[in-house]
């Protein structure tokens, strides 16, 4: 390769690593709200990859992924509603999975996709779960990380213990250490890699003080809706047809390996990855684990 060439795609590099922020306007029963999201590589690109974060965390907790698939991909990151920089809702009833499948189908319509590739965390595993599962679905490759159609109760009861029920900070190492200890199951990060999932989720009060980047009345639909029993969601599960690689930490209490081994049987029959020394969940912001991203979106 000429030294012109290896400059021409080292600034094509540059450029599609680069994100901005947009939004889009959605509808709930209680009225319109908007839904943030990051956009990375080149909008005229029509591979199109949509990351959707876990239960209380943000769009931002892609973005060494998505700066790695940039130069493949449009990638897509939004913050589900009443996350991030997302709209909250004005009923907090409404936060559930009929609203958020809903945002989603807005969101691929906004950006003008007929078909993506998706990678979904938790939440947003069992997002792309309920979409994938559809007649004529969108999504013609399809990402789990640490989530299946068997939800335990334990993780349940863990997630529920701090849900909603964030405390306010006086400062940035209050907050840090609170992270640090509620997401323990990500495993062993370095300092930047905390500070950044720390910076990305935090935000400045009306009263001057740190709080969490989401809406508290997120917990309680939660509780309600999941009562602390195993959640089954195998029928959902059985109808997707799509290629799927399903991605399990090694010390997961939401998805057990039992689950894992019974996913391989049936349903899309995916391939399954194992992370070492991670609970819930694998973040994917070591090299190692985004080639386990990469590999599988991008085979032929």
């Amino acid at each position: 390769m000429s030294i012109f060439s290896a400059l021409s795609r080292w600034f094509a590099g540059q450029a599609a690593a680069r994100c901005s922020e947009r939004d889009v306007r959605c509808v709930s029963p209680a009225g319109l709200h908007r839904m943030a999201y990051t956009e990375w590589g080149e909008r005229d690109n029509p591979n199109v990859l949509v990351c959707v974060h876990g239960l209380t965390r943000n769009g931002r907790d892609f973005d060494d992924l998505a700066r790695a698939l940039a130069a493949d991909y449009r990638v897509i990151c939004p913050d589900v509603v009443g996350r991030g920089r997302s709209d909250w809702l004005r009923d907090p009833a409404g936060y559930g999975f009929p609203q958020y499948v809903a945002d989603m189908m807005v969101l691929l319509a906004r950006i003008d996709a007929e078909s993506v590739h998706w990678f979904g965390t938790s939440m947003g595993g069992l997002i792309g779960m309920f979409i994938a599962s559809q007649d004529d679905s969108p999504i013609s490759r399809l990402v789990l990380n640490d989530v299946g159609p068997l939800i335990t109760a334990e993780s349940l009861r863990r997630i529920g213990e701090y849900v909603g029920n964030a405390p306010k900070f006086d400062t940035y190492e209050d907050a840090e250490k609170y992270i640090r200890l509620v997401s323990a199951p990500f495993g062993k990060l370095s300092a930047a890699q905390w500070r950044h999932l720390t910076e990305s989720c935090l935000r400045r009060g009306a009263d001057g003080r740190l709080e969490m980047r989401y809406d508290p009345g997120i917990g309680a639909p939660f509780r309600n809706a999941m009562l602390y029993q195993d959640v089954d969601l195998w029928p959902i599960y059985d109808r997707i047809r799509c290629p799927t690689l399903v991605v399990r930490g090694s010390e997961s209490d939401l998805l057990t390996r039992e689950t894992v081994l019974a996913m391989a049987a049936r349903g899309p029959r995916p391939r399954t990855v194992e992370i070492p020394d991670v609970g819930h969940a694998p973040m994917f912001l070591e090299s190692e684990q985004i080639a386990i991203v990469r590999d599988f979106l991008l085979a032929a």
